[in-house]
């Protein structure tokens, strides 16, 4: 077999192992596949690289321009993954484990890609939060916002997720735009090698965006400074060490950490034997131990069940695991593959031994399994091993060691606060699920057990055809968890960016304000004269571009006429008295919607134009009542203005209606389509 050199890419060059490289060996037959490592990379000039010529060449992108380029490397790789595929074997993993890896990975590029879109402005500058004020007037502001940072990001990652585990932390560095810098695990660096390669070769990236290190970090670390991020996955011993680095704690270096989890799924006492969600809970704890053959940050580790379930949970979980065909991930039949490694093996089987010493091993003999079509001693394979903790109060190890492989424990609990005291033994977890159709228990968990979890997944027959997994971080929700899992946030949307993200208090004139957030501020100067705003495109709309219209009186007929016609016949409009008797009117007064029906036929141009649709309102304020007799005006201003196809964009117009006094009655934002030309 040919030995594969798997080289660092580093400040625009490929970089080949040197005579430090580590040996890399198959799950599957333990043969040797590869080499990486090299102990002279430069990794000065790395951070140097990223700094002085990725940083500037992402920083001149706006947010809108990064997503653009993610969903087109998101594509690249979705029609180039068979070559990740095809590696990927070789880490034990089988073709369904890929979709956790690869096309996980490629999903959470897809969905990095739509939120910048939909969620950050065509912008440099993000803002973060709504306008302060700060004076009696309002004229004095302020504004939090959020810049790149100036620095890199380094990402360490784990051996199990070659691909997911880059990506994940990729995307939301590089919607920030900040360079990343990333180190995979020595023994699959050869997929996400492979992975980045592609992603050099799409010829998408700016120069600098990306470089890769295969082996050891050397003396990076020791070079970072406050505009750098570490980003750790891996064990709580390795992120001890990184984040105690004395250098990264004078400088101040962001530190994100996801480490060791010991997971939990609760049977909910309505879940009994026979129900739906009986027979869901145990398909999640069969997938959660085989799948990646357990090498997920989020499997299952402990399974809680009311005690008169717990035997029909071991017999039923027991059944499922003995039809799973253990072997060769590349032959169809196989169900769950090798661990990473043998080094690997012989770790879980320390683990498994001493939980062991508290538990029964009800399923699952490590020296007497069957492994189809590869040789069992040769590869990294184990069996699925399932426990059974009949007092887990007494229990010690249980809930601090982690087998990092197929392996689980069962373990009754008595009632609710019990399984909340149990989960929250775990110390800090990535994630606790709970199959129940109880709102209540629901609600009971997430009070007890939520400040010890960074995600609570709760699933019945209700949700279960949707639902993603109890193993599954979705990059929407943030991933991480406290104590022991690490006290860091992953993903979770827009929450992931900002990692990367300097946030900025920014005080100053509404002028001030609407020049730094290119979006106007009520205060700021305004432009008026022109055409109507409606005749003129998204392209020639300006930033505070504003229209003040004519008056409208109002009249009780109006009223009347509207109350009957839409059926809105409320007392404060129809009954002088009764509207008089409530703290809040002077008697009878305008509907709200009437209002706004008003306004919009003051300040609507009726002829076909560039305004496609009307999308929606937001921030909807009624602030004084209108009586009959009042006169009301509008002023509608060009708040912001976002692309979103090649022939329209979003604009948001902030309107004000007043009444004769000029006393505002009603402000909101309207959402209008536009047509570029």
């Amino acid at each position: 077999m040919t030995v594969q050199d798997i080289p660092s890419f580093a400040a625009g060059q490929w970089i080949a192992p040197d005579s430090a490289a580590r040996s890399i060996a198959s799950a599957i037959t333990g043969d040797t596949i590869a080499r990486a490592g090299n102990d002279t990379l430069d990794t000065g000039a790395m951070r140097a690289y990223a700094r002085e010529v990725g940083g500037p060449a992402l920083r001149k992108l706006t947010f809108h321009d990064r997503a653009r380029m993610l969903k087109a490397l998101a594509i690249y790789l979705n029609e180039h993954k068979q070559v990740l595929y095809d590696l990927s074997f070789e880490t034990g993993a089988t073709q369904a484990d890929h979709a956790f890896d690869i096309d996980g990975g490629i999903g959470t590029v897809f969905v990095y890609a739509s939120k910048g879109r939909r969620e950050m402005p065509d912008a440099r500058i993000f803002l973060d939060g709504d306008v302060e004020q700060l004076g009696r007037t309002g004229s004095f502001l302020g504004r939090h916002v959020a810049v790149p940072l100036q620095g890199v990001g380094v990402h360490i990652n784990a051996f199990n997720f070659p691909v997911w585990g880059m990506l994940e932390k990729f995307a939301p560095t590089f919607l920030a735009g900040v360079p990343s810098i990333v180190k995979p695990a020595t023994a699959t660096s050869y997929v996400t090698h492979a992975c980045v390669r592609l992603m050099l070769e799409s010829g998408i990236l700016p120069d600098g965006a990306l470089q890769m290190i295969a082996g050891g970090t050397g003396d990076l670390l020791r070079q970072l400074d406050a505009q750098d991020v570490v980003s750790f996955t891996g064990s709580a011993d390795t992120a001890l060490k990184l984040r105690s680095e004395p250098h990264l704690l004078r400088n101040s270096v962001r530190f994100v950490a996801e480490q060791d989890s010991l997971n939990a799924s609760v049977l909910g006492p309505d879940a009994t034997p026979g129900t739906a969600e009986f027979d869901l809970f145990i398909n999640e704890a069969h997938r959660e131990m085989t799948t990646k053959a357990g090498q997920k940050c989020t499997a299952i580790r402990r399974i809680m069940a009311p005690a008169a379930h717990v035997q029909a949970v071991i017999d039923a979980l027991s059944d499922r695991l003995a039809k799973t065909v253990i072997g060769d991930p590349r032959d169809k039949a196989t169900r769950m593959g090798a661990l990473v490694s043998r080094a690997q093996r012989e770790d879980v089987l320390a683990k498994a031994a001493i939980i062991g010493t508290e538990a029964r091993r009800v399923y699952g003999d490590p020296d007497s399994f069957t492994v189809a079509g590869a040789d069992r001693d040769k590869g990294a394979f184990v069996p699925p091993m399932l426990f059974h903790c009949e007092d887990p109060d007494a229990a010690e190890r249980l809930h601090d060691t982690e087998a990092f492989g197929p392996v689980s424990t069962v373990m009754p609990y008595r009632d609710t606060d019990h399984a909340i005291a149990l989960l929250n033994r775990g110390q800090g977890s990535l994630v606790a699920s709970v199959i129940t159709r109880d709102g209540a228990l629901a609600r009971e968990m997430v009070l007890g057990a939520a400040a010890w979890h960074g995600r609570l997944y709760f699933n019945n027959a209700d949700s279960m055809a949707e639902s993603t997994g109890h193993g599954a971080p979705m990059p929407h929700m943030v991933h991480g968890g406290p104590g022991r899992a690490g006290g860091g946030e992953e993903l979770g949307g827009i929450r992931g960016v900002m990692h990367y993200m300097q946030r900025t208090a920014v005080q100053g004139s509404p002028d001030i304000l609407t020049a730094v957030g290119e979006e106007w501020v009520p205060g700021a100067a305004q432009i008026t004269g022109g055409a109507h705003p409606f005749t003129r495109t998204f392209t020639q709309l300006q930033i505070g571009e504003t229209l003040h219209t004519d008056a409208r009186d109002v009249t009780l007929d109006d009223i009347e006429t509207f109350a009957h016609f839409t059926g809105d016949t409320f007392y404060a409009h129809m009954d002088e008295e009764a509207a008089k008797a409530n703290p809040f009117f002077p008697g009878r007064v305008a509907h709200g919607y009437l209002l706004l029906s008003f306004a919009a036929g003051l300040f609507v141009q009726a002829d076909p134009g560039p305004v496609l649709a009307n999308t929606g309102l937001g921030d909807l304020n009624f602030m004084k009542p209108v009586s009959p007799g009042d006169r009301i005006s509008v002023q509608l201003t060009v708040k912001k203005k976002t692309p979103r196809t090649d022939t329209y964009g979003q604009v948001r117009w902030h309107v004000r209606v007043t009444n004769q006094d000029a006393e505002p009655v009603a402000e909101y934002e309207l959402l209008t389509m536009n047509a570029y030309s």
